[in-house]
């Protein structure tokens, strides 16, 4: 993670924004000496995105088990898809 100072946001943008697409990291802004902002690029946000709802979906499903929802096999899906597959030529 880098760290830079408020000053160098204001006068050297095109360099932070090199730098956060290059890194893909977070870079932290400070203000006085605190951590004030984040900066990331678009692609490393978007990337973050994906992996959060994909990580909400891995939870929802392992809440299902857990409350003793019904599971599939891949196996069982493929044999139901083929069936209605099937059904819907008729």
């Amino acid at each position: 993670m880098n760290i830079k100072p408020s000053t160098t946001l204001r006068n050297e943008y095109t360099i932070i924004s090199e730098l956060a697409k290059e890194s893909g990291e977070p870079i932290v802004i400070t203000n006085k000496g605190e951590a004030d902002l984040v900066v990331l690029s678009i692609d490393a946000f978007e990337e973050r995105e994906k992996m959060f709802r994909h990580r909400d979906k891995v939870y929802e499903a392992e809440v299902s088990r857990l409350n003793s929802m019904p599971t599939y096999s891949p196996e069982q899906i493929h044999a139901e898809l083929e069936a209605l597959y099937a059904a819907a030529e008729k």
